[in-house]
């Protein structure tokens, strides 16, 4: 499901241009990441699986070097010679990220052909939902997800672009103890 969510998503056409390995290889590199977000905090799938959120918490937005270890063999296997760029934007994520304890909305995904029926919304609104007092933070890479994330009390706070000719991202940030809206 999250391999077909982002096939079209700008960072990982940057990650991997070439669409036929992309389609190859996304879906090891979503389950790498579903595993490793795992460990770092909660995951969300709406029952019939048709949209997922992996959050990261407090002081484990970036991955740290025993975690990037553990992962490192079928990370390497799967991205291959898109390595650098993948570095590329891992790294620009982790220089935008802000300062203090929260929670990081790290993957939100839906099914394209469930999308528009609240799925996507109920994997946010459940995170959320685990966030407490804490802000929550995210950044995204599409234009279009800006309201969806707006509605569940999400500001802009920063617009940025990867280097050497990478994709543009949006950070956004929900305040402390800020109450979800009600997403449609």
């Amino acid at each position: 499901m999250l391999a077909a969510a982002f096939f079209d998503d700008a960072a990982i056409t940057y990650i991997f241009p070439d669409p036929d390995v992309r389609r190859a290889r996304l879906a090891r590199f979503f389950a790498i990441l579903f595993d490793s977000d795992g460990k770092a905090g909660p995951r969300f799938v709406t029952a019939g699986g048709e949209a997922a959120t992996l959050w990261r918490g407090p002081r484990r937005a970036k991955v740290g070097w025993l975690e990037m270890l553990a992962t490192a063999g079928p990370l390497l296997r799967t991205l291959g010679t898109a390595l650098p760029r993948a570095l590329r934007v891992g790294d620009a994520i982790d220089a935008h990220m802000p300062d203090g304890d929260f929670l990081y909305l790290h993957i939100a995904g839906c099914d394209p052909r469930h999308q528009g029926r609240g799925h996507g919304s109920a994997a946010i609104a459940a995170g959320l939902g685990q966030a407490g007092e804490l802000p929550a933070y995210l950044e995204t890479p599409n234009p279009l997800t800006i309201p969806l994330y707006t509605r569940h009390g999400f500001q802009l706070t920063g617009e940025w672009q990867v280097p050497k000719g990478g994709p543009r991202f949006w950070s956004m940030l929900r305040p402390a103890g800020s109450l979800s809206a009600s997403a449609a």
